[in-house]
């Protein structure tokens, strides 16, 4: 009959398989690997509302230097898009703004129409 392993020791491989490459003791002991993911953790869900911000801000960027070639700002080509009903969000406007310069000059175009 096969000898039977502790849950703790399959609990213990299951930490440690999860720190597996970190530095030092956090990746070869328990007590410091467990902190290390807990801290692991915290940085993975802090970074994930992080990133969100920053492609905004981004696709924002982006818009306002496409904007400005076409000879509006920013905030006036948001609010005429709003205006104009032109339901377009940032993250598609930034992606028509880099490939397709185009179409956002006539989105543009659209918008100075509307204003006037």
């Amino acid at each position: 009959m096969p000898r039977s392993k502790s849950i703790s020791a399959r609990k213990h491989r299951k930490v440690l398989a999860q720190v597996k490459g970190f530095k030092h003791a956090a990746g070869k002991r328990i007590r410091p690997a467990k902190e290390a993911l807990l801290h692991a953790g915290k940085y993975a869900y802090v970074g994930r509302k992080l990133k969100k911000r920053n492609l905004r801000s981004l696709w924002i960027t982006r818009i306002s230097a496409a904007a400005k070639q076409n000879e509006i700002s920013y905030s006036k080509l948001m609010n005429g898009l709003k205006k104009a009903h032109i339901e377009l969000d940032r993250k598609i406007l930034s992606d028509i703004a880099v490939h397709d310069k185009n179409t956002f000059s006539a989105i543009v175009e659209k918008v100075k129409e509307f204003k006037n």
